[in-house]
């Protein structure tokens, strides 16, 4: 299971899922309307470190945070 937390403006609860990579992340939050809206613009961190690739296999406890841009001074 990995853990899914949407930080900033998003105001989505974390979620708990059973995905073995952030392909199947973006399948199923293309589902959820809170979230899609926010897909194309977030940056995407796995256990803190920035990625890349949906490809990318997730391990069991794994946090996937979803970083919407800011802006600030």
């Amino acid at each position: 299971m990995v853990e899914v937390e949407f930080l900033g403006p998003i105001n989505k609860e974390k979620l708990t899922l059973d995905i073995s990579n952030l392909s199947q992340l973006s399948e199923l939050l293309k589902e959820d309307n809170d979230v899609v809206e926010w897909l194309d613009k977030c940056a995407v961190a796995v256990n803190d470190t920035l990625v890349s690739s949906k490809d990318m296999s997730l391990n069991d406890g794994d946090k996937i945070s979803l970083l919407p841009p800011v802006c600030g001074g």
